[in-house]
């Protein structure tokens, strides 16, 4: 018999026993996260950046840049920041993905390259999954 339960508790359930399983075969306690934000002179949140290291890999998961900072090189300075400290962490690669009205320019022009796009996302736009090697 299948129990329908469409909840935020049973998604986070599901991942717990992909991490029990996974845990047999890798230390997770490596994972890492990593962080940095950038604050303006009014102590005000401008840009940030976050995601995990975890093995050969960073995640970069979210990237924000407030609209009053793009373009200045701030973007790409937080960006640099974060590969240096996945490179400290023993990362030799970086995996992001961006939706087709984000920030795919950017990332190419960093070194970005996509692998995979994933189409009709969610209905007619596309979802980049972008690597680089650091």
């Amino acid at each position: 018999m299948w129990i329908e339960e469409h909840s935020t508790e049973l998604a986070e359930l599901a991942r717990q026993k992909i991490a029990e399983f996974n845990a047999l075969h890798w230390d997770a306690s490596l994972r890492q996260p990593l962080g940095l934000k950038k604050l303006n002179a009014e102590g005000e949140l401008v840009a940030v950046l976050a995601g995990r290291t975890f093995g050969n890999w960073f995640y970069l998961e979210s990237f924000w840049l407030a609209e009053s900072e793009r373009g200045q090189g701030l973007g790409s300075a937080l960006l640099q920041r974060a590969e240096q400290l996945a490179v400290q962490r023993g990362c030799r690669f970086v995996v992001v993905d961006t939706l087709d009205f984000q920030a795919r320019p950017f990332y190419e022009q960093q070194g970005y390259q996509v692998q995979w796009t994933q189409q009709q996302y969610p209905f007619t736009g596309a979802k980049y999954f972008m690597t680089k090697t650091l």
